[in-house]
């Protein structure tokens, strides 16, 4: 995706926490009502990241390579139990 030009666009937060994305940058992102955004702090900055198609195929698969937290986890129960029959 062609990134626009860096000029600073400026809105103002409500006493909600809420803010508008300029309809320029909606636009350019493909943004709507209803787009999900990961927004984070970094630096002393506030970062959105839209949570498109193109993000996640981008992002696919980083976590891969180590152990499956969920088979970890699993595992450490079947041992937990497995000590409690001994015990009984």
């Amino acid at each position: 995706m062609k990134t626009m030009e860096n000029k600073p666009n400026r809105t103002v937060m409500t006493h909600k926490g809420q803010v508008v994305i300029p309809v320029k940058i909606r636009r350019h992102l493909g943004l709507k009502g209803g787009s999900r955004i990961t927004i984070y702090e970094q630096d002393g900055e506030v970062r959105m990241v839209p949570l498109t198609a193109a993000t996640i195929d981008k992002n696919f698969g980083m976590l891969k390579g180590g152990k499956s937290l969920t088979q970890a986890l699993l595992e450490e129960r079947k041992r937990e139990r497995e000590r409690e029959d001994r015990k009984v």
